[in-house]
């Protein structure tokens, strides 16, 4: 067994968001539902679990091994999506360690429509994006894109590159036998297209996008494979995941870049 955050850090917490009239607690780790503190704002867990969330508790899976500041931007977009936060609202957070207070910017408003689709997809398809930054395929770094959800209006605004390697087939992200298959396929260019409900449309797929048309306001040196995943996103109501060969995760909603973390590095 792991350490736990200390009853006294949670307590800690709880007159923190008192005394500061927060909007809600944060804890990241998951807790026994006996442990959860009784404070009148609501309690969000970062855990690997999917339980339906109560009225008061609610439940978040971010992926365990992202630097702070990304796991909190996304827990800010979380409480955004469940209006239990407004830009400028503050909120608590406690871990293993410290305890701290995090202000929702006007930035993340972009990432409205995050958690939309389907939690477990994403979530998958960020670890297996993370495991391919770490591990490469056969100790060469790779370059992919993961598309998720829209399908239909993304397939009207791309073409297939080569022949597409999941037509006719069932391959679903949430099967955890379709890893090997999924990073032995990353190795083609082109765009994985995957359904909201975790099935592979397609591989190999160009994503027609004409960024002197398309307004994005990226960070400058994104290459072709950043904007095109940025554009996409756009033109539909998908996210985008990509994954650079220098091992950089990124992902993509609205035509802006939401999150960035690369896993080789030490934060």
């Amino acid at each position: 067994m792991g350490k736990k955050v200390p009853e006294v850090l949670i307590k800690g917490a709880v007159d923190v968001v008192e005394a500061l009239d927060g909007k809600a607690l944060v804890i990241l780790e998951d807790i026994e539902p006996e442990r959860v503190p009784d404070v009148d704002v609501t309690v969000v867990i970062v855990s690997s679990s999917f339980d339906v969330e109560s009225d008061r508790v609610k439940r978040v899976s971010i992926p365990q091994n992202l630097d702070i500041n990304n796991v909190l931007n996304l827990i800010s977009a979380f409480l955004l999506e469940h209006d239990i936060l407004r830009e400028g609202d503050s909120f608590v957070y406690v871990t293993r360690e410290l305890i701290g207070i995090k202000t929702v910017k006007k930035s993340i408003s972009a990432m409205r429509g995050f958690f939309a689709q389907n939690q477990n997809v994403l979530q998958r398809l960020l670890e297996i994006t993370i495991e391919l930054s770490i591990e490469g395929r056969e100790g060469v770094p790779v370059g992919t894109i993961f598309v998720i959800g829209d399908t239909r209006r993304v397939l009207r605004h791309s073409h297939q590159l080569i022949p597409n390697p999941f037509k006719g087939h069932k391959v679903n992200v949430l099967d955890r036998n379709s890893k090997e298959i999924i990073k032995e396929f990353a190795q083609l260019d082109g765009a994985f297209i995957v359904r909201d409900d975790g099935r592979i449309a397609a591989a190999g797929r160009y994503l027609e996008v004409e960024p002197k048309v398309i307004d994005l306001m990226l960070p400058p040196g994104l290459g072709s494979r950043h904007i095109a995943a940025a554009g996409i996103t756009r033109l539909t109501k998908a996210i985008a995941i990509t994954l650079s060969e220098s091992g950089t995760i990124r992902i993509f909603k609205n035509g802006l870049m939401l999150l960035e973390y690369n896993p080789r590095i030490r934060y």
